[in-house]
């Protein structure tokens, strides 16, 4: 029995986030090793069953997102399934994909030439309940669509993303979270040009019931890594391979 008024208000919390789509799942599920970045989340996990929506002004930054929401993939999709990337112009190489812990196979690439019927495919995909995620890339999102989006993913689970690169109209839309993405200069060792861990900087612009915020992160050995630790981890692997 709820007794003082905390309790009370503590649970009146956790029936309106259920009420908003943020409905309770296992820690282990939830937790896709953000990090710090989790505090700024409802129920201090990622919103999973919901659609994140990430902003990117021109095709550098589009490219960097993919890579983010790359590695997200890889954590949703580590106890299996498949998931979907529909788009009209495809940016992803699949076997890249490895490098982000994902089999290549076990993402469905739907390539469309008009964006109207990307917005079907998501529309239809996002109902199957069959599938970890879907990516949808799209330039203009109105807000009954994403509206459309959220409520299908609250009833089947699926977690979806939407890429808008250059969009002319960055709306207000119903999608739970927004973002923003950009690459950072990667580690290099003894100032030698080459190919080194994916580093991002990772806005949070809008998430609802929680707080935006913005962080520096790296990609290193299958795991997210916030930039004041992955330093350090970096250059030891670096001496391991050097």
């Amino acid at each position: 029995m709820i007794t003082n008024k905390a309790d009370i208000i503590a649970r009146l919390r956790q029936d309106l986030l259920a009420l908003q789509g943020f409905k309770p799942v296992s820690s282990t599920d939830a937790d896709i090793g953000l990090g710090q970045i989790n505090h700024s989340f409802p129920n201090a996990s990622f919103p999973i069953g919901a659609m994140h929506e990430f902003i990117s002004a021109d095709k550098e930054d589009s490219t960097a997102t993919g890579g983010f929401i790359a590695a997200l993939l890889g954590k949703l999709m580590r106890n299996g399934g498949a998931s979907l990337w529909i788009g009209s112009s495809r940016t992803v190489f699949p076997p890249a994909l490895k490098f982000f812990d994902i089999d290549p196979e076990k993402i469905i690439f739907i390539d469309l030439k008009r964006e109207k019927d990307v917005m079907w495919a998501m529309d239809e995909a996002l109902k199957c309940d069959n599938l970890v995620a879907v990516v949808g890339e799209l330039q203009e999102l109105s807000f009954t669509a994403s509206r459309r989006f959220q409520l299908a993913v609250e009833q089947s689970r699926v977690t979806g993303f939407i890429l808008r690169c250059n969009s002319r109209n960055p709306n207000i839309t119903a999608c739970v979270s927004r973002w923003k993405v950009t690459s950072l200069p990667c580690l290099l060792n003894d100032d030698i040009p080459g190919v080194s861990f994916p580093r991002w900087n990772v806005e949070l612009l809008k998430i609802r019931n929680g707080k935006p915020g913005s962080w520096q992160i790296e990609w290193i050995d299958n795991r997210f890594h916030h930039l004041s630790s992955a330093n350090s981890i970096a250059l030891e692997l670096q001496k391991e391979t050097g």
